[in-house]
């Protein structure tokens, strides 16, 4: 992959701001990375998921995001897949890839989807 000044620049910033969510050096930032590239699938490589099914990440509220996760985790809210997904990662682990979609800028396609959503419905 070629790192061209705007995505060095845009690597940078994501890094400068992953010390808020507990990301405190570049290499808990790229592992991170690491750990959230088997969301990327489903949920966009951006963090923004086409059409808000699944949700899209990025730029979340981390609490909500561990959250989340440990409740699937915990096999405390249904799921066709993502109670496999948090399974596969410990506590910690889970934390940075919260951290990772947190530290994510938002954008339109981000944009929360109809009250209709299943986190809407469990209160979650």
């Amino acid at each position: 992959m070629k790192l061209t000044a705007k995505s060095g620049t845009a690597l940078a910033l994501l890094v400068a701001g992953c010390g808020a969510y507990g990301l405190a050096s570049g290499q808990d930032v790229t592992y991170a990375r690491s750990l959230a590239a088997t969301c990327f699938t489903c949920h966009g490589t951006d963090g923004r998921s086409a059409g808000g099914v699944p949700p899209s990440l990025a730029g979340q509220n981390k609490d909500y995001l561990l959250r989340q996760l440990k409740d699937f985790k915990a096999e405390k809210r249904p799921a066709t897949i993502m109670h496999q997904q948090a399974k596969g990662y410990s506590d910690r682990e889970l934390e940075l890839i919260a951290g990772y979609f947190a530290s994510m800028k938002a954008g339109p396609a981000a944009a929360a989807p109809a009250a209709s959503a299943p986190a809407m419905r469990g209160g979650y």
